[in-house]
């Protein structure tokens, strides 16, 4: 929403001053000036870019028109499957848990949180962790370096479509110049003629120009940046999955895991110590063939018991 207004607020404000100015909307209206500046910056990144960051460019602009899907809400919710997931993994060993990590798209407690699980790489990172932390012959230290080996692989891939489109606007300041300098190779063709011919052509080429700059500084250079934070809160979120699940993996407590974790939450989004424990406490999904806990059997487990590589190599 904020930034349609933004783009809403840029074009406004430039075509405001200008007919302030007593200036003529017409003149603006260059066709063949944007045809050569969007056909060419198009050109430019359909040259540069393979189609996997071509659709990731696309991606992304829509998702700036969105907004952030990284809210508290979120974050609530991630770290309460978490919990669910791992509680269930403290009473009854990792082996538990081995159907929701092998077929997440039939486990009652991912399939409880279907906003979170659509996105596949999600799911794909939070069952191969704990796959992996199953087999128990794996340290932590060297889950939690294959971890932050996903995570950086992950976030180099964000960053591609952002760099592609950051270089597309800076070709456009120049794109502009090219049309400019065809606009006035049209009207040294045309001198001799009616003055106001002429007046009209020398405009046309100067419109170029300024729609070069404006679409690199007034639209595609802030949607690129807007494209680079979307990928930071990204990459913010894995972070605080991944500490959760570390976590959880060196023997801590469930409950005491979601916390270390909600400790990583950008404050921006941050949920409260409790908002995140009166959330834990709630009835989780009753995983498939096990009765729903008891009242107080949640707490007393997510208290003590045996660490997961202990389960595993029980």
């Amino acid at each position: 929403m904020f930034s349609i207004i933004g783009i809403v607020l840029v074009f406004g404000a430039i075509i405001g001053g200008y007919l302030m100015e007593k200036g003529n909307l017409l003149v603006l209206l260059q066709p063949a000036e944007l045809l050569i500046i969007g056909g060419a910056a198009a050109g430019t990144v359909l040259i540069a870019n393979p189609v996997h960051i071509l659709k990731a460019i696309i991606g992304g602009i829509t998702g700036v028109f969105k907004g952030s899907s990284f809210t508290q809400k979120r974050y609530l919710d991630s770290l309460k499957m978490l919990y669910d997931l791992f509680n269930l993994a403290r009473r009854s060993g990792l082996t538990a848990i081995e159907s929701d990590i092998e077929e997440p798209s039939k486990s009652k407690i991912f399939t409880a949180y279907p906003a979170i699980m659509k996105d596949a790489h999600i799911g794909s990172f939070i069952c191969d962790t704990l796959r992996t932390a199953s087999v128990g012959a794996v340290e932590p230290f060297d889950i939690d370096q294959m971890i932050e080996l996903d995570m950086d692989v992950h976030h180099h891939d964000a960053s591609l479509p952002v760099a592609a489109l950051n270089t597309m606007a800076d070709s456009l300041p120049g794109l502009g110049i090219v049309a400019a300098v065809l606009g006035v190779v049209i009207t040294m063709g045309a001198l001799g003629g009616p003055p106001e011919e002429i007046g009209h052509k020398v405009a046309a080429a100067l419109v170029g120009t300024f729609l070069g700059i404006l679409l690199c500084y007034g639209l595609f250079g802030p949607i690129a940046s807007n494209m680079a934070k979307t990928a930071d809160e990204e990459h913010a979120y894995y972070y605080v999955l991944r500490v959760c699940m570390m976590a959880f993996i060196k023997g801590i407590a469930p409950i005491m895991a979601v916390e270390i974790a909600r400790r990583a939450v950008p404050g921006n989004v941050r949920p409260t110590f409790h908002e995140l424990e009166k959330l834990c406490r709630s009835k989780a999904p009753a995983p498939a063939g096990e009765a729903a806990p008891a009242p107080g059997g949640e707490a007393a487990a997510a208290a003590g018991g045996a660490p997961p590589a202990a389960d595993a190599a029980a």
